[in-house]
């Protein structure tokens, strides 16, 4: 590790000073509350010191090829830690902070607004930026939130750029679907767990349609995470709670902004979900995302998520607009990284009769034999990546999605696995 810079050892100072001046008998929120307050009278010298503490953490981030910073409350113990390839570690090189000053650093990247939503609501999902020595900078997408009364902070850096399209490896049925030159409307959906890339998937797929076809993008997110530059596309950036008050909200007033994509960042609650079927009806091409492992469940979620009077109608509907749902994992691989596995679905006549006739269960066995539509179960694609030898035979059985039918494709007994 080298030298630290002075500013470092600076704002570790001022940390302690800020917290030795709080008294013992205040706790929980109003403790927070005055916390801000001290934060609100900080002359610009001293808010420079913590910003700066701030980015030393975030800096060394970057360097680490971190994808992830977790710092504050009772659950970090007072250090700095780091998530690298997957594996989320403590860095005790960043020294050791009592809560209070973290409390303090955290609420110095917030402004005024941002700590009173906190308060209200003890969770607040915001965006930061980095500005680097070079004149380049770096955002990150932050949540701040309560850790036994004490503030915790995880940060996830953005991207600066698009991974390529060609590197997600779609056939040329699926890359039809997604482009607005091959299928002008219809719901996509990219899905998975926390942490699995369905943002970057999404932004690789925005920018592909930028650079290849003339229109109208609107995004809307929480937070805005790339930022993508106009080619062929108009491309707007909406964000919860700075731009627009909901994802709800931000696709109904698309629809008079004259779209041809809409990207709702996520189908959080079921009036997202039929607003998105609604658009869709409407003859708009839409993205969004879910946190679903498979196809199947990512049809079943969207159903069940509506109340039951209403179910029928939106099977049927789901199964009109339906185009695409693709579930990715992350997958540690040989050369220590990770690596995407993916299953894709595509809203073939049978898929859409199934859904129709509420036999989803089917539909599993329609993906295994699609492959020469386009059409991948994670299995499948789990065994293409091992034969590859981009991943070990035990991470994948481990993330599929169905063990047994993961031994039988690959040849090896449960003992095996």
């Amino acid at each position: 590790m080298s030298i630290e810079p002075p500013f470092v050892e600076e704002g570790r100072k001022l940390l302690k000073n800020l917290a030795t001046q709080l008294p013992t008998t205040v706790t929980g929120l109003e403790r927070q509350m005055m916390i801000g307050d001290v934060l609100a009278r900080m002359d610009e010298a001293d808010k420079e010191r913590l910003r700066s503490l701030m980015n030393y953490f975030l800096t060394r981030m970057l360097s680490i090829n971190a994808s992830d910073i977790d710092m504050g409350g009772y659950g970090t113990q007072g250090t700095i830690w780091y998530r690298v390839y997957g594996s989320k570690k403590p860095d005790k090189t960043m020294g050791q902070y009592a809560p209070d000053e973290m409390n303090f650093l955290i609420q110095s990247v917030l402004g005024e607004r941002q700590r009173t939503f906190l308060y209200e609501n003890r969770n607040l999902d915001f965006s930061h930026m980095l500005y680097l020595e070079n004149g380049d900078f770096r955002r990150f997408r932050a949540d701040a939130y309560f850790d036994l009364d004490q503030l915790a902070l995880n940060m996830r850096a953005i991207n600066n750029t698009v991974r390529s399209y060609k590197n997600l490896e779609l056939h040329q049925n699926v890359t039809r679907v997604l482009s607005l030159a091959g299928t002008k409307e219809g719901l996509c959906l990219v899905t998975g767990i926390t942490g699995s890339g369905k943002s970057s998937t999404l932004d690789s797929i925005i920018d592909a349609n930028n650079h290849a076809v003339d229109a109208h993008v609107v995004i809307i997110a929480s937070p805005i995470e790339y930022v993508h530059k106009s080619d062929r596309c108009i491309i707007r950036h909406r964000e919860i709670g700075r731009d627009v008050l909901s994802f709800k909200e931000g696709a109904i007033q698309a629809l008079r902004q004259d779209p041809d994509i809409i990207m709702i960042g996520e189908l959080r609650d079921p009036e997202t979900i039929m607003t998105a079927l609604e658009i869709t009806d409407s003859g708009h091409k839409v993205f969004s995302t879910l946190h679903t492992a498979s196809a199947v469940e990512s049809i079943d979620r969207i159903i069940g998520e509506t109340p039951p009077v209403e179910q029928e109608r939106v099977r049927n509907r789901l199964a009109d607009t339906l185009r695409c749902v693709m579930s990715q994992k992350l997958i540690p691989s040989l050369d220590g990284k990770r690596v995407m596995a993916k299953e894709v679905m595509l809203g073939t006549p049978s898929v859409r009769a199934a859904i129709k006739n509420n036999n989803t269960g089917e539909i599993y066995q329609m993906i295994s034999e699609g492959l020469d539509q386009g059409m991948t179960t994670m299995e499948q694609d789990l065994k293409r990546l091992y034969l590859q030898k981009r991943v070990s035979l035990e991470n994948a059985i481990n993330y599929s999605n169905n063990k047994r039918r993961m031994q039988q494709l690959l040849q090896v007994s449960p003992t095996e696995g």
